[in-house]
């Protein structure tokens, strides 16, 4: 085939399918584009060339493939890193409206169902979870349960003051989410001031969703900004 008939299928993008490529058009065309892996350096990682050393490998050989291997590694590093940072992005983004919403509560109620609704609605949470502590708090909203009930359930949980995540024992989960079957794991943040103050959390069906690897900062930044918020919120005795 000519160098006019490759560059002819090369720019014929109409009917693409009615040109069948074939090692002389490939040919044909590269020798037309003589600058095609300088201006294309990636396709080198799709590229096998073989040196004529016979059945040794060559060390040029050797070391394009070591290279290839480093730059798709590299390729998948990036993306990973990319795709995480995306992630948070959305998850501060999230995090920001949830914060402002909390702050714009003008009762316990309010805060309770600001985050009840939020969590599930807006973040990728199947289950969650506040409870408060203390039998005299005015609410008709909220989940209260006494501090003393929550240690004999889960204040094992609690020992460091920090946040646990993971796989639970049945009877937490149901604690937890008393509403809820088929809870796999979950994460938790006690509230915690002065004194404590009661706990969220967010449950998953899938058991490897919430690990003990995972971070915590954003759930932690939610539950500091609750904590600073309760004060204020509760009614002030007559």
């Amino acid at each position: 085939m000519s160098a006019s008939k490759a560059a002819a299928a090369k720019t014929n993008t109409d009917k693409p399918n009615d040109v069948e490529l074939s090692d002389e058009v490939v040919r044909e065309f590269l020798k037309d584009n003589d600058d095609f892996l300088q201006r294309n350096p990636d396709m080198l990682d799709f590229l096998h060339i073989s040196h004529a050393t016979g059945s040794a490998v060559s060390l040029v050989e050797k070391q394009v493939g070591i290279l290839r291997e480093r730059n798709i590694d590299m390729r998948h590093k990036l993306k990973a890193l990319t795709t995480n940072a995306q992630d948070n992005d959305t998850l501060y983004e999230q995090t920001s409206a949830l914060v402002l919403s909390l702050l714009d509560a003008q009762s316990l109620d309010a805060l309770y169902g600001d985050f009840m609704a939020s969590i599930t609605r807006d973040f990728d949470v199947e289950y969650g979870c506040m409870i408060l502590y203390g039998q005299d708090i005015q609410s008709d909203g909220c989940r209260m349960e006494t501090p003393e009930r929550a240690t004999e359930v889960i204040g094992a949980l609690f020992k460091g003051n920090k946040a646990v995540c993971g796989t639970l024992r049945q009877e937490e989960l149901k604690y937890l989410f008393p509403e809820c079957s088929g809870v796999g794991s979950a994460a938790i943040m006690p509230l915690s001031g002065d004194e404590p103050l009661g706990l969220i959390a967010v449950g998953s069906s899938d058991a490897n969703r919430y690990t003990s690897k995972m971070g915590t900062l954003f759930l932690s930044h939610i539950a500091d900004v609750i904590v600073r918020l309760m004060p204020r919120l509760q009614p002030s005795e007559a």
